[in-house]
């Protein structure tokens, strides 16, 4: 019998020439119906980018998309996506919004309204059937989004982030109401697949996490999530299976030329600098030199420090990578470094930082250039275009920013905005 989707050998490229990367590589996947499925990884790991291609928004580079056995060709008119923000036309209202998709499908008047009608009552906004989007918060107008994606009766329901721009209590709401109707089969919908990189969003809904790793995006794990509904965040059962999910998106330490990769142009992978600042950094280590254990579980960070998913996993790849921690089974444990780091003075800190990321490959690529470079000095957009040649245009801006920051911090470089221009720190007195 055929899977009701199946991936074969995605792989998704972009850019032109020389400067073409690899977003996702060679990705295999397969849902079945009646599965619940989260696509999780960091951000810019590609997630977003196989959604479209699942719902044929996007063509691959490489391989297929196969839907019931069939190759997909197209976009694929048995799935819906509910994105991140709520997409909603604000001249419309909330009944209208949801008729939109109706029309669309070719659906007689008569029946449009009494299906709306309907699909508002099941999500809880019966009664504001006439009220515009400027009039409901954020956590009604995605019930809109959902009433909207389900009033097709798609047979995949794709969630793309879908609660991430809501606050705490509507967010929680709202996955709540989601698996009432899907455990309920008050939605004819034979699987979800949602993207996310909030891991216990991933284990409190989905019956399976995909999880994924970036440079290029890739599978790295697929794992069954054991547990009865409704489930219990404080459940012994629920800890220990989050552990094991953040053991393997933190990964383990590895050894050092490993841990650093390669130099931009080099043979190997360049690995991203950490896009975190000096000031969350050590306040991370601060934090864990407090701490009364050696080992601290990494998942505990996010509510100890208040903190997302993604900025606790950049966090501790920051400390791993500088050699401020060490990383293993989920639990995090400074080094000795890592603790002369925490309790050292302003001055030191800038001292040992120094030394720590002149091991790093971007930034001696970057201090060669600056040493070759006329007069010391290189315009912000000529690093940037070199950058492009490892990572997107966006992951390549992002990396000149935090190697400028990092590199003022320990006093390495030197940065002029008024002219976007990176020279270095003893060549303060060189006129441009």
């Amino acid at each position: 019998m055929a899977h009701l989707l199946e991936l074969q050998g995605i792989t998704q490229k972009y850019g032109r020439g020389d400067r073409r990367f690899t977003a996702v590589d060679n990705v295999n996947l397969a849902i079945d119906e009646g599965e619940f499925v989260a696509l999780l990884g960091p951000s810019g790991c590609g997630k977003s980018t196989l959604l479209r291609i699942i719902t044929g928004l996007n063509q691959p580079a490489e391989g297929q998309v196969l839907y019931e056995g069939q190759p997909l060709r197209g976009v694929n008119p048995h799935a819906t996506i509910v994105f991140q923000t709520f997409a909603l036309f604000p001249w419309l209202t909330v009944q209208q919004n949801v008729e939109v998709a109706l029309k669309a499908r070719g659906i007689p008047p008569s029946l449009r309204t009494v299906r709306a009608i309907d699909l508002l009552d099941m999500v809880g906004l019966d009664g504001f059937e006439t009220a515009f989007p400027r009039e409901l918060s954020g956590g009604m107008r995605q019930k809109v989004g959902f009433a909207r994606a389900m009033a097709v009766e798609p047979e995949l329901l794709c969630l793309d982030e879908a609660f991430s721009a809501l606050d705490v209590l509507s967010a929680e709401s709202l996955r709540g109401e989601l698996l009432e109707l899907w455990m309920s089969g008050s939605i004819p919908t034979k699987a979800i697949l949602m993207v996310t990189h909030n891991i216990e969003e991933a284990v409190f809904m989905a019956d399976r996490v995909i999880v994924m790793d970036k440079q290029p995006g890739r599978i790295v794990a697929d794992r069954a999530i054991d547990l009865p509904h409704p489930r219990q965040r404080k459940d012994p059962r629920f800890l220990e299976v989050l552990d094991r999910v953040y053991a393997t998106l933190a990964g383990q330490t590895q050894p050092e030329h490993i841990e650093l990769g390669a130099a931009p142009g080099e043979a190997g992978v360049t690995r991203a600098l950490p896009f975190v600042s000096i000031g969350e950094l050590s306040g991370l280590l601060e934090f864990l030199d407090e701490m009364p254990n050696d080992r601290t579980d990494v998942y505990r960070l996010e509510q100890e420090l208040n903190l997302g998913t993604d900025p606790v996993l950049q966090l501790t790849e920051a400390a791993e990578l500088l050699g401020f921690a060490t990383i293993a089974k989920g639990d995090i444990t400074l080094t000795s470094l890592g603790e002369t780091f925490a309790e050292a003075s302003i001055l030191a800190r800038k001292e040992i930082f120094a030394t720590r990321i002149r091991r790093l490959p971007t930034i001696k690529w970057l201090l060669a250039m600056l040493k070759a470079a006329d007069k010391g000095r290189l315009d912000r957009d000529v690093v940037r275009l070199a950058l492009e040649l490892e990572f997107s245009p966006e992951d390549a801006a992002r990396q000149v920013e935090i190697a400028i920051q990092w590199g003022r911090y320990a006093e390495l470089l030197a940065y002029d905005d008024s002219t976007e221009t990176l020279y270095q720190e003893t060549a303060v007195s060189v006129p441009a």
